[in-house]
């Protein structure tokens, strides 16, 4: 008896132990934030609600009104290289192009996060390799569905790009299988949003923190949307792409989203044309054209409004992470032709896009559009809600980027960035910041050790406190604006400031000679 009550004393001690371990890691893993990452494709920094748009977006417009706005935030201004930085906290290597924009000695946020001891899912765009070792499957995510390619068509994704686009079918996969088969009422927004409620959901069931990768496709060309979408916007834009510039941009001073004195309207656009004389005879068409991308801008506005009602009910919204942003500025790009009026925006059966008159209306009040390095290219909303940790209604000035998300997510996370991968290999150093004590209100302002980059096909800028530089593809100088007195750059100040324009544009060639871009 005595030898059994030792025992039993041991195994009480034993399952005391075992329990007090299990609670503390369950405390920890509660501690640490479930983090969503939402992104749109080609939207401009004024097509939702909060930033000034009559688009219909409730949803988003509630991440922005139950946590932080950002006004300072950046993107890279093309979908490719925009999606390499947000996964690995790192600016493009060599111009952003071929395989150089994931490669072994580079973490992603899968990886990093999984490591931290996430789950980790994504549900939409990749655009970063269709083939091992590139697809999400390899790098890091637990579950993985959507378009590993740039763009298709969004009710059937068997069908062919037209030839004037190359005549392809765009690669979908789940995991490491590709998808050939798809349900008669199939749409990529629904069924990106379907894939990650189903993977939240199973996660959340764990218990464990989970993060959610969830790009979506739209707005970005072909537009295509739900009849029943499209009528809610039907007449909206007979006014054209003038009046409705005007009309965001006076919205967005009455809402104290910018200061007319240091956003002065910068005028048209470069080959921009005024409405009367830019407009297609076919006017049902020209007005399909934006009355289909606001559609598309509300759908995903609907299916956002599905994953925070998930979160509600799952009980899990207090601690989760919430971003939205987009991958670069409007698109200004006409395949197939600026007037081809054959194709009609809205059905499957055809390819069309906004063109740049209506892309300049949707970057209110910045100048130039997607692939350029003015601010029309490579600022992009974001709103995070975070009812943990951020408090209601904030609006920041601080100036962030893609590359920080990495930082952030892993003091977030309470993780740490490794020198080494799985193989042993050394990995390149993280480039961005953490902007946690922005979220947390710990800070008002996080400093940037260096200043920031940009360039594709051609165009090129760095930011470095308020002073910013731009190089134009066929430019044959660097602009240079203060943004603190003129974020819409319509002053240029380089030729009164040559010389902190040229020590500007020598930091632009170091960097590209360090990340390998061919000038």
């Amino acid at each position: 008896m005595k030898h059994q009550s030792v025992f039993f004393i041991l195994i009480r001690a034993v399952v005391i132990l075992t329990a007090g371990l299990f609670f503390t890691t369950q405390a920890k893993a509660a501690s640490k934030p479930n983090i969503i990452l939402i992104m749109v494709d080609d939207m401009g920094w004024s097509d939702i609600g909060c930033y000034g748009s009559e688009i219909e977006t409730p949803n988003i417009d509630r991440i922005a009104a139950e946590g932080m706005l950002f006004t300072n935030f950046y993107n890279n201004g093309k979908c490719t290289t925009t999606r390499a930085s947000l996964l690995t906290g790192l600016y493009p290597r060599k111009g952003g192009r071929g395989q150089e924009l994931l490669t072994p000695n580079m973490l992603t946020l899968g990886e990093a996060l999984k490591r931290a001891g996430y789950q980790t899912g994504l549900s939409g765009k990749w655009h970063n390799g269709s083939s091992a070792p590139h697809r999400p499957f390899d790098r890091g995510f637990d579950r993985s569905y959507g378009l590993w390619d740039g763009c298709c068509n969004f009710f059937d994704p068997t069908l062919r790009d037209p030839k004037f686009k190359g005549a392809r079918v765009r690669f979908f996969g789940q995991d490491d299988q590709r998808i050939t088969e798809f349900p008669e009422d199939f749409y990529t927004t629904d069924a990106f949003t379907d894939h990650a409620i189903a993977t939240i959901r199973a996660h959340a069931k764990t218990g464990k923190p989970f993060f959610h990768y969830l790009p979506y496709t739209a707005p970005h060309y072909p537009i295509h949307a739900k009849p029943e979408d499209i009528a809610k916007y039907k007449g909206r834009y007979k006014a054209g792409w003038d009046a409705l510039r005007k009309t965001r941009y006076a919205r967005q001073v009455k809402m104290g989203l910018i200061d007319p004195k240091v956003y002065p309207e910068p005028g048209p656009n470069p080959n921009n044309q005024i409405f009367t004389e830019g407009k297609s005879d076919d006017e049902e068409w020209e007005m399909l054209r934006m009355e289909t991308y606001a559609a598309m801008v509300d759908s995903v506005d609907q299916n956002i409004g599905r994953v925070l009602e998930t979160l509600d009910k799952l009980g899990i919204a207090k601690n989760t992470l919430i971003l939205f942003l987009s991958d670069n500025g409007a698109c200004a790009e006409t395949p197939g032709g600026a007037n081809n009026t054959e194709h009609r925006p809205g059905p499957k059966e055809w390819y069309s896009h906004v063109g740049p008159n209506w892309a300049y209306a949707q970057n209110t009040p910045f100048r130039r559009y997607k692939a350029h390095t003015h601010e029309g290219g490579i600022a992009t909303p974001l709103v995070v809600r975070w009812p943990a940790k951020i408090r209601p209604a904030q609006v920041t000035h601080q100036v962030g980027h893609i590359i920080d998300f990495l930082p952030t997510f892993l003091e977030a996370a309470s993780g740490q960035y490794p020198t080494k991968n799985e193989k042993g290999d050394s990995l390149l150093l993280l480039e961005g910041i953490s902007l946690l004590p922005i979220l947390t209100g710990e800070n008002k302002k996080v400093e940037r050790p260096s200043p920031l980059f940009w360039h594709w096909g051609g165009h090129r800028a760095v930011r470095e406190g308020n002073l910013k530089v731009v190089w134009e593809k066929r430019g044959k100088s660097w602009e240079l604006y203060d943004l603190s007195r003129n974020r819409t750059e319509t002053r240029n100040l380089a030729k009164d400031q040559k010389a902190k324009a040229a020590e500007l544009a020598k930091k632009w060639i170091t960097w590209a000679r360090m990340t390998g871009v061919k000038f």
